[in-house]
């Protein structure tokens, strides 16, 4: 059985594979912004662990978990939370790209900086899901791309650091992904939400155990997943 720490499980991608990997008897450890979310968590996941902690203030990150019981033992690290707020550059406020930076990009950087211990002891593996949106950029899309460009040079440099120390590093970069986020990027471009028209979450997550999964002789190191209809 290995355990996998989880960010991002209350929906979408990241809540398609915590139930996955709970339902073949993994152990997983959902990190929870506050309390109210980790007791949402322990309703919603039955024998899950949580752990508190808010991607929206990295600075903290540190003490928060310094003031829990943390897994003795990581297999596997996926980054799956995010966070968008679309708006051009001339009227984008460093609130805004605090808040896309701060998420996607700084707290998972101190998250893995915290768990590398562990994750060199057991060789695991740390799995970013950034997006399309981390290969190309496009108007209105400026910090959260920025955010995701970032995590891409994170998990590359993290890559070639930690290869000697048997931990494996993947990005995943899904296409437009049925998802509450989703939602909210179609009501800030003003567009009709179908969910049908994109990928289905359970699909990424297949990608996503598939990487973990993986034979130790063999190593994804970026995944692509596009929309197939």
């Amino acid at each position: 059985m290995s355990t996998h720490l989880i960010t991002g499980a209350g929906s979408g991608i990241g809540a398609a594979v915590a139930r996955r990997l709970q339902e073949r008897g993994d152990d997983v450890v959902l990190l929870a912004r506050d309390a109210g979310r980790a007791k949402e968590f322990a309703d919603r996941y039955p024998g899950a662990r949580t752990l508190v902690g808010d991607l929206g203030n990295p600075d903290r990150l540190s003490w928060a978990f310094g003031q829990q019981s943390m897994p003795e033992r990581i297999d596997t690290l996926l980054h799956i939370a995010g966070v968008v707020e679309l708006g051009e550059v001339g009227e984008l406020t460093p609130k805004a790209w605090h808040f896309q930076l701060n998420a996607n990009l700084i707290a998972p950087a101190e998250i893995t900086r915290l768990l590398l211990p562990q994750l060199r002891v057991s060789q695991g593996q740390v799995l970013f899901v950034n997006s399309g949106a981390g290969l190309a950029a496009h108007a209105g899309w400026s910090a959260y791309a920025a955010s995701k460009h970032g995590l891409k040079a994170l998990a590359d440099s993290l890559r070639h650091e930690e290869h000697g120390n048997g931990v494996r590093v993947t990005t995943v970069y899904p296409g437009r992904t049925a998802s509450p986020m989703q939602a909210k990027v179609h009501q800030q471009e003003g567009k009709e939400y179908d969910a049908a028209r994109w990928i289905d979450p359970e699909s990424v997550a297949t990608t996503i155990l598939m990487a973990i999964d993986l034979p130790r002789d063999a190593e994804v190191n970026d995944l692509t997943v596009r929309p197939g209809r």
